[in-house]
């Protein structure tokens, strides 16, 4: 299971498109929506990331290394759309993994955010797509429904225009298919039924098609005054 950890650690869609973006860079990330201990994985993973968080709430499942490695934590509503402590055309990347599902004006709230991104920066945004409000019932999520804190659904149509109307240019989106997912996924069955553990909806994610992503870039603000 070790080696399953492994790959989830550095293998998951978040990861791999922070590598895509910055590779062995300096960069510095606002990661909106953290918990999980997200900042030590993060900058251990990226150690020439500079940290920036926000959330709701500081204490969802962080220590207090989490808070050490970062270099700014902004504890906000997100909803609120009150982001003026958080500084203009300042950050290489924003990053915002299962957050806007759970905001009944996520859209606006990508609209405030990207100013925050410089120009030529990156942004990813993953939420669980229409076709998660058609699976199954499951344990810790895979059906949209199962957790009640979702409140929207949105597609990767919606948020590509959302980004165009916003001098942004869509990289790729679509389906989350995780290839390293995928394949771990019956090695994850495995592991539980052992163990004699619950299965949890998480690992049928990629298999199912539960997650979207959109990936952008903005633009350069020379490639706009062109258009």
């Amino acid at each position: 299971m070790n080696i399953l950890k492994k790959i989830a650690g550095k293998t998951n869609s978040k990861f791999i498109y922070l590598n895509k973006s910055f590779k062995n860079k300096p960069f510095k990330l606002l990661d909106v929506g953290v918990g999980n201990h997200s900042p030590s994985k993060t900058t251990s993973l990226f150690p020439k990331c500079e940290y920036y968080g926000v959330d709701i709430d500081k204490n969802y499942n962080n220590s207090d290394n989490d808070f050490k490695v970062m270099k700014e934590f902004y504890e906000m509503d997100l909803t609120e759309l009150k982001f003026q402590s958080i500084p203009d055309e300042y950050y290489d990347g924003i990053w915002m993994v299962h957050v806007i599902e759970h905001l009944h004006n996520g859209d606006e709230v990508i609209e405030n955010l990207i100013p925050k991104l410089k120009s030529g920066g990156y942004m990813y945004v993953e939420y669980p797509g229409f076709k998660s409000t058609k699976l199954p019932s499951m344990n810790e999520s895979l059906n949209f429904n199962d957790d009640k804190t979702h409140v929207r659904v949105f597609s990767v149509k919606e948020l590509t225009q959302l980004f165009n109307n916003n001098g942004c240019r869509v990289l790729k989106g679509g389906t989350r298919r995780n290839i390293y997912f995928l394949f771990a996924t019956p090695f994850r069955v495995i592991y539980h039924w052992i163990r004699g553990k619950k299965l949890v909806g998480n690992i049928f994610w990629d298999m199912l098609g539960f997650a979207e992503y959109v990936y952008i870039r903005k633009e350069e603000e020379s490639i706009l005054y062109k258009s």
